[in-house]
């Protein structure tokens, strides 16, 4: 008798919302119990309409519990919940009665939800009674923050997405949005093709892939922006481009602020000179905008990562000011968001000089704010920004530290020194799903926090936009929200009635009702019409953009159409800005700049576990100018050290003529866990914005020279190697195991010797010739492939796929064991570097298809899929078409 068959297990669908930039685009996950399948991008959600990049289609491939934190540990020992909170809490109680409230603070992040951080503020703020709680958005949207408040009277983002596709002319200004906020980035694509009179301007030292779609490139000097938007006010000023009756009626300081802009700019050719640009392109430039009415400026990081960061801001809101192009469709300024709820920490107070609900601590506000709380302790003054908080830690200020989902000892300028201001802590306490980072090693008590697929709560995107986080899958372990956490340490400080929440919905509510609480329209964040959810409600809610209230039920698109503002007149403020040029401090005549590559997001947790996001940059590196690197002796793919006061990198050299003379790109994602010595942060001083505390990330000085190595190579092995004892290695994971690349000066057969008692028995084949530092190690284990070791003294071996495949065999052949040891088959076919990720793409097989007569970018994508899903890869594949052109008119 047959058994009855089984019923197909079906699958469930979750919309949720990606991890990671601040398009905030919405993904549905679909799963079977413990299993995801591969996700894909909402139709319905606004913010993307069905679009995912690279990173958002893998995150089904970083959900998996390697690495992760799943119980608390107490000084790297298995602790209770109880414990751990105990002692937490019995810490902030003696740190309180013997130091007071001062010596404690919280250090968030912008990858928290609006849900963590509302009670992360609340306790700290509310109820222990200091404001020294501040996060990592601090270093990169505090300066648009301030920008925002001193303009408008609240930090209110004008505008929406729609007005980047109706704007006739788009302006990014610090923003490699091609890389850094991909999906929009093809949203403006999309427009242009669409509308080709749409005129777009790229305003950055760097030719970035976002030029790729750019009418016009301005590679200014680093720093001179607001000698830029201070310039181009002169230039309406005296064309009488001016919107005259818009600056009578709703704004205050106009002639003051045009008054230091002649100052500045005396003349369009002094003002090109300075900005080390060409006249006739910076006028060309002035008369798009001056004529134009639909004009948008998109500006993020390389504004704002500034020690001027704030009046950089305020310039180019001046000039939208001086025009009336705000809060219109296709006009208006517009600063868009790194992190996926940067937003929403904004909301609640997130930085130590905010109250929570777009409120400070003025008077009337905090006042408002400690009635609604019920909360006769809270904080009568700002706290500590982040990089004073600790320098505080330093000087044995703070005694009790707590960090959420984040990782200063990589992200924070200055680095090393953080990390010893946090030995001088008395406790400090990390809360993360990830169990090894460099700021987790530092930390006496770790707390293992829910992650993305786990948590549940809302987020905020870079157009105002509320969505939800849904949870789809059972945190791993002990892993629990970082909002219950927080909660629990509070009930043991005596604050349980105040800290009473079964559910995240319990928490959106209170936020909802602090917005409305004596608003009556003062106060921009109001979420009155959505106060009252019932749980089913409120895991039903769609994506809304704030204000959502009786004025408009269903969000507003745009501010400031009205002419209204929030100041106490009501009326727009310009903004005097005296435009400073940039002074980097001593440490060497190149000026480093930093930012993200294409397929990774900030420090790697999250995609480092996914093997094809690890292919697109394999290793850190450095962007030279050929020229420079000439004069350095620096060849491309050499080791090269980068270094000044603070410390020293040691990356790989690549040469681009896109890159300005005097300066170089080092990306800011490799890790102590990823990368030998990669870890950024360390060489950049923590010189900082004075009314933003941001701190300049931009403009470091370094000196660059070749590192020289006896040998180098690579492993691929299906189980982590640490350590690694050679001068340089580069991490990354492979579908099925690791890949280092490395280099040495010891001896090659040395480092063999080493590497070998971390790996099992098995069969070894081998392969050595001392006099050329050349050994190749092949391990067999029961006829599979478990380890490759690749060294020579100056062969780098970069072509990976082919040996990364072998690891998928359950037996090797016959004849791909001859093969082994050669690292490629009889008959080799090279891929190339990575360009799409998506479909695993190549540049070997988009040129072979290239000679084969596929010239178009839609003719490669028929033939080879390559940019047809999240078109990141576009730039590259038009690169690689344009160098084809050239190479065929030689």
């Amino acid at each position: 008798m047959n058994a009855p068959a089984s019923k197909p297990t079906t699958a469930s669908q979750t919309h949720t919302t990606c991890p990671y930039c601040g398009v905030g685009c919405g993904v549905t996950v679909q799963h079977t119990g413990q299993q995801v399948l591969p996700v894909s991008g909402s139709l319905s959600h606004p913010a993307n309409s069905g679009r995912l990049c690279v990173k958002g289609s893998a995150l089904h491939e970083t959900l998996n519990h390697d690495g992760r934190l799943v119980f608390p540990q107490l000084n790297g020992k298995h602790a209770s919940w109880d414990d751990a909170l105990n002692i937490i809490a019995d810490k902030i109680q003696q740190v309180i009665h013997t130091h007071g409230p001062q010596a404690v603070a919280f250090y968030g992040a912008g990858q928290m939800l609006t849900e963590d951080y509302y009670v992360a503020n609340k306790l700290m703020k509310g109820f222990i009674g200091s404001a020294n709680i501040d996060t990592n958005s601090r270093l990169c949207m505090a300066s648009a923050v301030v920008a925002h408040k001193r303009a408008f009277g609240s930090d209110t983002v004008p505008g929406c997405y729609e007005d980047l596709e109706l704007a006739d002319l788009l302006i990014f200004t610090g923003s490699n949005a091609a890389w850094a906020h991909p999906v929009l980035y093809q949203r403006i694509a999309a427009a242009k093709q669409q509308r080709p009179d749409m005129k777009i301007v790229v305003i950055d030292p760097r030719r970035t892939a976002t030029c790729d779609i750019a009418d016009l490139h301005l590679a200014i000097r680093p720093g001179t922006d607001a000698v830029l938007f201070n310039a181009l006010l002169v230039y309406l000023a005296d064309s009488g481009q001016l919107d005259e009756d818009f600056i009578a009626r709703h704004t205050d300081g106009f002639d003051a602020a045009l008054e230091q802009a002649r100052s500045d700019c005396q003349s369009l050719l002094q003002s090109a000179d300075t900005m080390d640009v060409d006249a006739a392109t910076l006028l060309q430039f002035f008369q798009w905008f001056a004529h134009t009415p639909r004009t948008v400026t998109l500006f993020s990081q390389g504004i704002n990562q500034s020690a001027s960061g704030s009046d950089k801001g305020n310039a180019i809101i001046n000039v939208h000011l001086a025009t009336g192009r705000i809060g219109k469709p296709g006009a208006t300024p517009f600063s868009i968001t790194g992190q996926p709820n940067a937003m929403g920490g904004r909301e609640v107070g997130g930085l130590a000089n905010q109250l929570a609900a777009h409120m400070d601590f003025s008077g009337s506000e905090r006042d408002l704010v400690r009635r609604f709380w019920n909360a006769p302790k809270l904080a009568e003054r700002p706290g500590l920004k982040a990089v004073d908080l600790f320098q505080a830690c330093a000087r044995g200020e703070i005694k009790f530290l707590w960090i959420m989902s984040t990782n200063p000892l990589v992200s924070m300028p200055d680095a090393d020194a953080v990390k010893a201001a946090m030995a001088q802590c008395e406790l400090v306490v990390v809360s993360d799903c990830m169990a090894d980072t460099d700021t987790t090693r530092v930390a006496q008590v770790l707390l293992p926090a829910a992650s993305w697929g786990e948590k549940n709560g809302t987020v905020t995107n870079s157009e105002r936009r509320i969505s939800r986080q849904r949870g789809f899958l059972p945190p791993p372990g002990e892993a629990r929200p970082d909002w219950w956490a927080i909660c629990e340490v509070a009930k043991r400080l005596g604050f349980a009635e105040a800290f009473a929440y079964q559910h995240p919905a319990d928490i959106f509510d209170e936020h909802a009702r602090l917005s409305a609480f004596e608003n009556n329209g003062q106060r921009d964040f109001d979420l009155s019409g959505l106060t009252g959810l019932s749980r089913y409600e409120y895991d039903a809610l769609k994506p809304v953009q704030w204000p959502v209230n009786d004025q408009y039920p269903h969000g507003r698109a745009r501010f400031f159409d009205d002419g209204r503002f929030y100041t106490d007149n009501q009326r727009a403020k310009f903004i005097t800005v005296a435009a400073q040029l940039p002074r980097p401090r001593s440490g060497g005549d190149l000026l480093m700049n930093t930012g993200r590559v294409r397929d990774h997001w900030h420090t790697m947790t999250r995609t480092g576990k996914a093997p094809r996001l690890a292919q697109h940059r394999s290793e850190p590196y450095a962007v030279f100018h050929p020229a420079d690197a000439a004069a350095r002796r620096i060849h491309a793919g050499q080791l090269v050290h980068i270094r000044n006061e603070r410390g020293t990198l040691l990356l790989r050299a690549s040469l681009s003529n896109e890159q300005r003379r005097g300066e170089i790109f080092v990306p800011m994602h490799w890790t102590s866990q990823f990368a030998s010595n990669a870890r950024m942060g360390t060489l950049i001083n923590n010189d900082c914005d004075p009314f933003s505390g941001q701190p300049e990330f931009k403009i470091t000085a370094v000196q660059a020279s070749p590192c020289t190595t006896r040998w180098q190579g690579m492993i691929l092995s299906r189980q982590p190697l640490h350590p690694l004892p050679c001068t340089y290695w580069a991490a990354g994971v492979t579908e099925q195991g690791w890949f280092y690349l490395i280099a040495g000066d010891n001896d090659a057969a040395d480092f063999v010797k080493d590497i070998q008692p971390q790996l099992p028995d098995g069969q070894w084949q081998a392969l050595s010739d001392p006099a050329q530092q050349h050994e190749r190690r092949v391990l067999l284990l029961a006829g599979k492939l478990e380890c490759v070791m690749m060294l020579h003294r100056k062969e780098r071996f970069l072509d990976r796929q082919w040996l990364q495949e072998r690891f998928a065999d359950e037996q090797i052949s016959a004849a791909d064991r001859m093969s082994l040891l050669a690292g490629r088959p009889a008959v080799h076919v090279d891929t190339g570097n990575m360009v799409c990720s998506c479909f695993q793409v190549g540049s070997k097989q988009i040129e072979h298809a290239l000679h084969a007569g596929h010239s178009t970018v839609a003719a490669l994508g028929q033939q080879l899929r390559c940019g047809t899903n999240c078109g990141s890869c576009i730039p590259e594949i038009k690169a690689l078409l344009q160098q084809a052109r050239c190479e065929v008119a030689l």
